[in-house]
């Protein structure tokens, strides 16, 4: 499936910032999970939107303090696809502060 040349773009720098341990399963898991939630979607092209939840639903919550600086970084607007939720962190936080000291 084709992918929006802007989203793909910042999808590849993204995942060329992250640890290089990380990196390959971090790319086939989100772009494979991407094109899934585009199908899903009905659609024919990958869009940011698809990318931002397939981000949110694979990355281990570990690793979302990097994921969300990573993603802010390269411009992924996830707060307007309601990112993240509640469910999947407990509750709220800043970008900058993902976890609290007793979870790092």
């Amino acid at each position: 499936m084709d992918w929006e040349t802007q989203t793909q773009e910042k999808f590849k720098t993204m995942i060329d910032k992250m640890p290089m341990f990380h990196r390959h399963i971090a790319e086939a898991a989100t772009a494979k999970k991407a094109v899934e939630n585009a199908k899903q979607r009905g659609a024919n092209l990958v869009e940011e939107k698809d990318v931002v939840e397939a981000f949110f639903t694979e990355v281990p919550k570990p690793f979302y303090s990097l994921m969300i600086r990573l993603l802010d970084n390269e411009g992924f607007d996830y707060k307007k696809y309601g990112f993240p939720k509640k469910t999947q962190i407990g509750t709220d936080f800043e970008s900058k502060d993902v976890f609290t000291d007793e979870h790092r």
